[in-house]
Parts: C-alpha cells; sequence; structure tokens
C-alpha cells in the first residue's frame, strides 16, 4: 500500500518551478514533438514573451474554440505571415517603450514553403524576434502532404511510394542554410530528444541582438507512422544518425556542433516508421534509395564533424554542444 499524498496531484503541478506557457488539456495527437517542444520553449523564456503562431497543427489543437492552452499573449496569424505579424508587433512593443521578446512560431510548411519570404524579410530587417520553426516534416494539419522539408523517400499522400517511384524525389531544403545567408547573429538546430540541450539554445537566442532563429526537429506519430511512445527515440536517431545534425551558427558560420559518440545506421531510424517501410522491401530501387539516405547522413557527418566523443547523446541532460572555432556555413 502507498500513503496518500498530502496535497493533490494538481496542487502538485502547480507548485513546480517551471513556466507553464503551453497548458496541460490541449487536443494535440499522442506522442506529438510539436507540443513538446512549444512547452519547452516557452519553459525556457519565462512568461514576459508575445507569440506569433501560423496557421498549422500547433494553432489548432492548442486553441479550439472557446478553449485555449496559450498562457502567454498570443495571435494567431495566417499559414504565410507570421514573420510578418511577428515584426509588427516587435515594432508596436518597442513604439510603447516596453520590452520582452517576440516569438513567431510556424510548421516547416509556414517555414520552409509558404511564410518564406515573411521570414526572409524579418530577419533582414533586422526585427528582434526569435523565430522557432517545429519540423514535423509535412503538413500534417491538412492530411499529411509532402512539405519542402520532408525528406528524399518519404511517403505521403502527395508522394506516395509505388512501382513508379520511392515515395519524394527531391531532397530536404536545407533551410538553415539559407538563414545563415542572412547573417543573423544565432541561428541554431534543436531536438525534442535533447530537451536541456534545447532550452539552453532557447536562452542564447534570446540574449543576442535582432532576430534568431531555431529549427526543432519534432517528431508525428500520424504523419510518421510510428507509435506515440516512439516519439523521443525516433527523434534521438535522427541526431545520432547523423539525418539531423545539432549545430549552432552565429553570423553564417558554424560555431558549434553537437558531436556523436556512436553512430548509427541511417536504417535503424528509418525502419521505425511507416513512411519508409517501402524502402526496406527486396528490391533493387529500394536498396539504392537506402544507400542514398544513408550517403546524405555520412555527408553531413562528415561536413560537420560529427565523429568526436565526449558527449553521450543517450544523456539529454549532458548532451550539449562543444564549441568551435567559426567557420563558413
Amino acid at each position: 500500500m502507498t500513503e496518500e499524498l498530502p496535497i493533490s496531484l494538481a496542487e502538485l503541478r502547480a507548485r513546480q518551478g517551471r513556466f507553464r506557457g503551453l497548458e496541460a488539456g490541449h487536443r494535440a495527437c499522442l506522442g506529438c514533438g510539436q507540443a513538446l517542444a512549444a512547452r519547452w520553449v516557452l519553459e525556457a523564456t519565462g512568461p514576459e514573451v508575445l507569440v506569433a503562431n501560423a496557421t498549422g497543427c500547433l494553432e489548432v489543437f492548442t486553441t479550439p474554440w472557446p478553449e485555449s492552452a496559450w498562457r502567454v499573449p498570443w495571435l494567431h496569424s495566417l499559414f504565410e505571415n507570421a514573420g510578418a505579424v511577428a515584426a509588427g508587433m516587435e515594432a508596436a512593443r518597442k513604439a510603447q517603450g516596453k520590452t520582452g521578446k517576440v516569438l513567431a512560431f510556424a510548421g516547416d510548411g509556414g517555414t520552409f514553403d509558404i511564410g518564406f519570404q515573411a521570414l526572409s524579410g524579418m530577419l533582414e530587417r533586422g526585427h528582434e524576434v526569435l523565430y522557432v520553426c517545429y519540423d514535423n516534416e509535412g503538413y500534417m494539419n491538412t492530411g499529411v502532404q509532402r512539405s519542402g522539408s520532408t525528406p528524399h523517400a518519404a511517403a505521403t499522400t502527395t508522394s506516395p511510394a509505388g512501382r513508379e517511384r520511392m515515395g519524394k524525389r527531391h531532397l530536404k531544403k536545407d533551410i538553415l542554410a539559407i538563414i545563415a545567408s542572412h547573417r543573423i547573429a544565432y541561428a541554431a538546430t534543436a531536438s525534442v530528444a535533447y530537451p536541456a540541450d534545447l532550452k539552453r539554445k532557447v536562452r542564447q537566442a534570446l540574449l543576442v541582438e535582432g532576430p534568431s532563429f531555431l529549427h526543432i526537429h519534432a517528431p508525428c506519430p500520424l504523419g510518421w507512422g510510428h507509435e506515440g511512445e516512439l516519439s523521443i527515440e525516433v527523434a534521438r536517431l535522427a541526431v545520432q544518425t547523423g539525418l539531423f545534425p545539432l549545430l549552432e551558427l552565429e553570423r553564417g558560420q558554424v560555431v558549434g556542433v553537437m558531436p556523436l559518440r556512436e553512430v548509427r545506421p541511417v536504417s535503424d531510424y528509418l525502419k521505425l516508421q511507416g513512411r519508409f517501410r517501402h524502402l526496406f522491401r527486396d528490391d533493387p530501387q529500394a536498396r539504392e534509395e537506402l544507400e542514398h539516405l544513408q550517403a546524405l547522413a555520412d555527408h553531413n557527418i562528415e561536413a560537420f564533424n560529427l565523429r568526436q566523443g565526449g558527449v553521450d547523446p543517450e544523456d539529454s541532460e549532458g548532451a550539449d554542444t562543444v564549441r568551435r572555432g567559426r567557420r563558413r556555413f
């Protein structure tokens, strides 16, 4: 028999020191990486922020009328203009003489594709905005269509796998390289598998002058075809295989990476996801695509010199980037 708690679980949660900018009770799918990432971003920022949120999964599952899971000032923008709306919010805040950071939240559809023009303008003009892309690699909110962020060979409703082709034909857009070309003070990649690293990068982004950018890899069980309880494992494997390297950039140059003590084969990551099921058929074309994806991961490992020990990627508290000398992206 266990002793009865002297206080209720609700009261126990209320006494926790972490700021809950995104409250429980929203309608995200079980194991949604985007919901977890947004919660951790706001834990790191604290309450003195304003959020512009583009149309997408995050907006839909947190604000079903007449409810809201947000505990910070929050504004729904369109798919294509989160960067512009956040820039306007920042300008208004300055005109009022108020302090506090403006955050822009968007998925990969609202960042890589539909919203990129507004994002690029916001960066070029130097607005004090932290733009966070929650990357679940597809238009999940509207039926799992492919986006510019969808990986090569992934199956979606608009890039199905069949006899003619092995899923999406095109490569995942290198958004970080595009952001790097704007020479902003700080940009980074992060993953829900490494919360300490993610939160540290959020805090670092808030310290710099001008705009900053954070690209968070966030698994989608529905769109990726894995069980909800596997989201963290899947996200961790994306990093450990080299398919999603964790990097930090300053003024367009790589200054930090998370090194990998043990590099895992890409097949370990892909076989957990239904969207890559077709690559494990006994078929020459499938084997060729597997080799192609492994080559992409190997390129990342060599390009960013990830084969260095000293950090155990299994330890989310100890996992951290290693600061390096400046190098052009």
